[in-house]
């Protein structure tokens, strides 16, 4: 009984399991890799490397680049985004970087600065990072 109800409360509406969890009142400093689905409802200043999906709520920020299999943005993004499935831009999203991506949706409402290349991405998904 609690292990079913464990898993939907980590899930988006397509029923994907999120193994990773960073929340609402979290700020994580460094760069974050994930081999499952991860959602951010938090605050990442740094890249995020996710190999299945990558979910940031519209409470979540990210600073730093993004580089998943698919994206759901529902928050703000401050970099750049390498996506080799489906990025969606939700009608609270904002996102001030450059998209590379298989296939792109944005919501009427959402905000997009910076250049779209619609292609396909290498199945092992990659970002670079920027010496300071």
């Amino acid at each position: 009984m609690f292990g079913r109800e464990k898993n939907k409360l980590y899930s988006d509406d397509s029923k994907t399991v999120v193994s990773t969890l960073i929340g609402k009142e979290t700020v994580f400093d460094g760069d974050l890799t994930s081999g499952e689905a991860l959602r951010i409802d938090g605050v990442v200043n740094g890249n995020c490397k996710c190999e299945k999906k990558l979910i940031l709520s519209p409470d979540g920020k990210i600073k730093g680049n993004i580089s998943a299999q698919s994206v759901i943005i529902s928050g703000e993004v401050d970099g750049d985004i390498t996506v080799t499935g489906k990025l969606e831009l939700l009608s609270s999203g904002k996102i001030a970087g450059d998209i590379v991506a298989g296939s792109l949706v944005i919501d009427e409402g959402a905000s997009f600065d910076g250049r779209c290349t619609m292609a396909s991405v290498s199945s092992s998904p990659s970002y670079s990072s920027s010496e300071d």
